[in-house]
């Protein structure tokens, strides 16, 4: 089976590729999820983020944006201690801000899911897997939204891996195997 560069070699990254990257995600709170997880990898490897996940989820609350929302300096404090997620305090506190975001765009009757897919007129771009852009014109774009509402780590860059993972996107390399599923 040939899978994208990128994940042979690694379990975690091979199970990761063939069961998540770039599968079409729908669910806004997962879309969520995965939007701070991109932004933590900020400066780092995807492997980094994606063995630590797991603590991420259990530090971050599950990743509930109500739970997160409410998080204080003590909380801050906390996540600094723990060694199991990258304890940058900007990234931190990012994620506490990001929460309160999603929840204003809920507030207000926005269902984040359809902003993000609306991006891309509800169905996946799918790009020729050859030459993968580290940002796009669409990615600034989203970008500028996000930061709109009040999101932080955001850039083109986090952004495009973002939907790249998420499924915005289809990057996968033309022989793998995932192309097609998509």
């Amino acid at each position: 089976m040939i899978r994208c560069k990128w994940a042979e070699g690694d379990a975690l990254m091979s199970a990761y590729h063939d069961a998540e990257w770039g599968v079409p995600v729908r669910d806004g709170r997962m879309l969520w999820e995965m939007l701070q997880l991109e932004g933590a990898q900020a400066g780092l490897s995807w492997r980094t983020i994606l063995y630590r996940r797991e603590t991420y989820r259990a530090a971050f609350a599950g990743f509930d944006p109500e739970k997160v929302a409410r998080f204080t300096s003590v909380d801050v404090e906390r996540l600094m201690g723990d060694p199991g997620i990258i304890r940058a305090r900007a990234k931190i506190e990012a994620m506490i801000g990001n929460a309160r975001a999603y929840l204003a765009g809920l507030e207000s009757g926005e269902d984040f899911a359809e902003f993000i897919w609306g991006f891309v007129g509800g169905e996946p771009i799918r790009n020729d897997g050859v030459a993968v852009p580290a940002s796009t014109s669409l990615s600034t774009e989203i970008s500028k939204a996000l930061k709109k509402r009040g999101y932080k780590f955001v850039g083109p860059v986090i952004v495009y891996a973002w939907m790249q993972a998420v499924g915005l996107v289809n990057d996968h390399a033309p022989d793998c195997f995932r192309r097609a599923v998509q």
